[in-house]
């Protein structure tokens, strides 16, 4: 089960960079076993083109490592809090995206502003507040999942799974790592469309709510019906 979990986790990362969301080194995907309290992630500092399956990592929801003989991504204690605060995600993902990327350097939430963010994420992607300087010294990537976490008090992480950290970049998640990969995408593009949008018109108002109820639910809801039925 440990090396299958491996497997999805390494096509996950490599899903990012086929799709454009890192360059390089940057960025990360994880998923976790719930089951073992087992999470596999992207070895620190690792070129995706030297990347594999062996070479992912595995660590315990308290970010100790467990199996590899690679460092895991510096942001593992990050993933590892969201696993632990939120017991329904199976998947996390953390890119530098161009376009979600700006809004979070600028500090900025991203407001619902059409129906294509609706079909995704039901309402804005929220964008934590800048950390502190004594929780940079405490424990910093910990401390950013704390920063994740605290944003979203009142908003269901089951329902907008994607945040902004500010001044740093987007970190969004799922089912299981390639659902946080798939958002990931969803996320960049609705951030590039909101992007020329707010520059179109800086008085931009959100999406109303009957319009985001009714993209969001006709995907998502208890009652939805875009797509194909399972029979089918």
């Amino acid at each position: 089960m440990l090396e299958e979990l491996k497997r999805r986790v390494y096509e996950a990362n490599m899903e990012l960079y086929k799709r454009n969301l890192v360059v390089y080194t940057f960025g990360n995907a994880s998923g976790i076993d719930r089951e073992r309290g087992i999470v596999a992630i992207k070895p620190s500092g690792v070129d995706y083109t030297a990347l594999s399956p062996e070479r992912i990592v595995l660590v315990d929801l308290k970010g100790t490592q467990v199996e590899g003989d690679l460092n895991p991504s510096s942001d593992t204690k990050t993933h590892c809090r969201l696993y632990r605060e939120w017991k329904e995600i199976g998947g996390i993902v953390h890119t530098h995206s161009r376009y979600a990327t700006a809004w979070a350097q600028a500090k900025r939430t991203l407001p619902c502003l059409g129906t294509t963010h609706a079909d995704y994420f039901y309402g804005e992607v929220p964008c934590t507040e800048v950390i502190g300087d004594r929780a940079i010294e405490k424990d910093y990537e910990e401390e950013t999942g704390v920063q994740i976490v605290n944003a979203f008090a009142g908003i269901d992480y089951r329902f907008v799974k994607a945040a902004l950290v500010a001044c740093h970049g987007p970190f969004v998640w799922g089912a299981d790592a390639a659902e946080a990969v798939y958002l990931s995408v969803m996320l960049e593009e609705v951030a590039m469309t909101g992007f020329f949008t707010a520059l179109l018109d800086p008085k931009s108002t959100g999406i109303k709510q009957s319009l985001l109820d009714k993209h969001y639910l006709r995907k998502h809801g208890k009652e939805s019906y875009y797509g194909q039925s399972k029979e089918s």
